[in-house]
């Protein structure tokens, strides 16, 4: 019994023996380094930046000769894995290789100023692997930074209308930031709204040796008015958060509806002038000779329209322009283009002393007519006496 015993664990040793044998001769190399960033992963704290990508070598001697060789890099977050791997290549054996790989360090750090992630290395070929010792990397928050969180606006919005813009606004950064800005802008339509956002500690105050009053978070409104002339389209609203250290920022789009864009109509020789605000517009007519307008100046009540009568004073071809002003401001100058003919007036004497002439010319032909035709000779007849 006890022989057979001593046998079963003879053999479980060398099975053991064999199959650390095996391992050993599947490893792809025993002699590597690695660097992060620059520097050496054996006997250094390193530390990274949440959000950057760091760049990472590989430096290894191979035992073995391979193929389809590649080296992938892993870290490991609490809830995010950024990776990377390498295109294929061959080993030879007795070798040295170095490759290059960049990954971007997952951004988890919420409640906390730092945290430790795995970073993983893996070398893998056809025949032979090797799993590199695993590096422990500090993760820090940049030393400055403001996350926008959220900008909420209408996707939607009218000309003339006054829409607003809500912004929230969070210190994700080592350090706090004090006076903070928040600037909203079309730039396209030339209109900015600035609104001071405050201070924002890095870290919340925990309800020990703090001010209550502290928050790493701040949120805010700003309202924006369009001009009523605004033309149709998709405009950038762009959020911009400074302050001495940091600036952040983020485009939205918007859609912006005019079912009335422009201020002055032509309709054939009339101007038909708009005032779509909500106020009294008072517009000023500049006619180019040779043309005059039924008014040179016109008062328009909020929301509704008046017409402006424009004549060409030209006979034949004409080209001329008229100009609309709101005060100094010109709204907008048409051009008019055309001919004119020649007509003339006849009065009404005229026109019966021309009819009357006509029937006396009839009748005048007619009596004529009548006295030169001939008269019919008439049958003579003589007595008979029977």
């Amino acid at each position: 019994m006890n022989k057979k015993n001593l046998l079963v664990s003879f053999l479980t040793i060398a099975m053991a023996l064999f199959l650390v044998a095996t391992v050993s001769a599947n490893e792809i190399t025993s002699d590597y380094s690695v660097t992060v960033d620059g520097i050496d992963s054996v006997g250094n704290e390193i530390s990274v930046i949440a959000g950057e990508t760091i760049t990472i070598k590989v430096y290894f001697e191979a035992d073995e000769n391979d193929s389809d060789v590649t080296v992938e890099a892993e870290i490991e977050g609490e809830k995010i894995n950024t990776d990377a791997i390498t295109s294929p290549f061959d080993v030879e054996q007795g070798k040295d290789y170095r490759k290059v790989l960049t990954i971007k360090v997952p951004y988890e750090l919420k409640d906390d100023l730092s945290t430790e992630v795995t970073l993983n290395i893996e070398i893998d070929g056809k025949e032979h692997k090797t799993e590199l010792t695993e590096i422990i990397l500090n993760v820090q928050r940049p030393s400055y930074n403001a996350d926008i969180k959220s900008v909420t606006v209408s996707n939607s919005v009218e000309a003339g209308e006054t829409f607003p813009v809500d912004i929230v606004l969070k210190n994700v950064g080592y350090n706090d930031l004090e006076d903070v800005y928040v600037t909203a802008s079309i730039s396209a339509l030339g209109i900015e709204k600035t609104s001071y956002f405050g201070d924002l500690v890095s870290l919340e105050c925990d309800g020990h040796h703090c001010d209550d009053d502290e928050t790493d978070t701040a949120s805010g409104r700003l309202n924006f008015k369009l001009p009523y002339d605004v033309e149709s389209g998709i405009y950038a609203l762009e959020v911009e958060v400074t302050n001495d250290d940091t600036t952040t920022s983020v485009v939205k789009q918007i859609v912006v509806k005019n079912d009335l864009e422009k201020t002055v109509i032509k309709s054939g020789d009339d101007l038909i002038i708009v005032n779509p605000t909500d106020k009294v517009k008072v517009y000023s007519i500049v006619v180019e000779s040779p043309a005059s307008s039924s008014d040179s100046v016109v008062v328009v009540p909020a929301g509704s329209s008046k017409t402006v009568t424009i004549t060409p004073n030209a006979e034949g071809e004409y080209n001329f322009s008229v100009s609309v002003f709101s005060g100094e401001e010109l709204v907008s100058t048409i051009a008019f283009s055309g001919s004119e003919e020649q007509t003339s007036v006849t009065s009404p004497i005229v026109m019966l002393t021309v009819i009357l002439a006509i029937i006396f010319l009839v009748l005048l032909i007619v009596l004529i007519v009548l006295i030169t035709k001939k008269p019919e000779k008439t049958e003579e007849f003589g007595e008979s006496y029977y």
